[in-house]
């Protein structure tokens, strides 16, 4: 048994051609992260606190599809969300953010100050005043790459992918199939005494309608954490929400004595269709996992034996 970590900048269908501009401050960004974590299990903070402190990071960072870095709406609007969890079950989401700098703290909050699990939209807001979170305009939270985004997607009638190109005018807007999370962010650990934790937070989906509400902060969808492991997910939100992606991964293990890997190879490859799904998982004997089923998904993980990893396509074997 040891401390482990993992965490995610999002998986989809990111073209191996993906520019170095767009590429190399990605992975800067976990690189960075992935050491803060380390770091933070090393000088023996909870893993709930280091959760929180590599997704506020991530947050902060506008490369992302979380914080900074949220995708806008249809109406040109941010409504960010996240979720925290620990092996105890404790858990906080909120949704339909506009001005909360860092939806996973407020999160926490929820947690750890009200009687509830979730709060959504004006009563997040207003439950972040209360509490001093702090708060800046809508307009910090939008970059110019996400506006173009935005007329990109808009220009081809749909919701778009965020690392791909733009995609080819569908007369069919209802259809989900184009939709991705790709961007959102994650992070699990465990530290040497097995306790848990997971969080998750994105911007949702490019052109999404206003109101719209994904995996990431639905326990159990998005993110989900027990005594057995800790996982945050990333892909279409959609079909990781019909999926229970996170709970089956732990489900698995609890009632089939599946190891985490197992487990979580079973619910990516064969519980959610091609293309549609990553994670990065941990447990509480220190095993960690990032398999996805799309083109790729910026990762990496840490472990207390040594090992490392930071990559966003699958890794060519020997």
């Amino acid at each position: 048994m040891g401390w482990a970590i993992a965490l995610h900048g999002g998986a989809g269908d990111i073209p191996l051609t993906l520019p170095p501009e767009r590429r190399l401050p990605r992975e800067a960004c976990l690189r960075h992260c992935l050491q803060l974590g380390v770091d933070a299990l090393k000088s023996k903070k909870s893993p709930l606190d280091v959760v929180e402190l590599v997704v506020r990071e991530l947050e902060n960072n506008p490369h992302f599809n979380a914080g900074k870095g949220s995708v806008l709406t249809s109406s040109g609007t941010v409504e960010m969300e996240a979720c925290i969890m620990d092996g105890n079950l404790k858990c906080g989401a909120v949704s339909g953010l506009t001005t909360v700098v860092n939806a996973i703290s407020l999160a926490r909050l929820v947690m750890e100050r009200t009687p509830h699990i979730y709060l959504a939209f004006d009563g997040a807001e207003a439950f972040a005043r209360e509490h001093g979170v702090e708060t800046l305009d809508a307009s910090h939270f939008i970059t110019p790459e996400n506006i173009q985004r935005l007329k990109q997607a808009k220009e081809a009638n749909r919701v778009q992918i965020d690392y791909t190109q733009p995609m080819q005018k569908k007369e069919d807007t209802a259809t989900a199939d184009g939709d991705s999370q790709t961007g959102t962010v994650g992070c699990v650990a465990v530290d040497s005494d097995g306790n848990l934790a997971a969080a998750t937070s994105t911007g949702g989906l490019v052109n999404k309608m206003v109101g719209r509400i994904g995996d990431t902060p639905l326990i159990g969808a998005g993110t989900y954490a027990n005594s057995l492991c800790a996982v945050s997910a990333t892909g279409k939100g959609e079909a990781i929400i019909r999926g229970t992606v996170a709970r089956d991964v732990a489900a698995l293990m609890e009632f089939k004595g599946l190891s985490l890997e197992e487990a979580a190879a079973c619910v990516v490859k064969e519980r959610v269709p091609k293309g549609n799904v990553g994670l990065v998982a941990v447990s509480a004997t220190g095993e960690v996992t990032m398999p996805f089923n799309t083109t790729g998904m910026f990762r990496a993980c840490a472990t207390e034996d040594g090992y490392s990893e930071i990559a966003i396509w699958p890794l060519t074997k020997d």
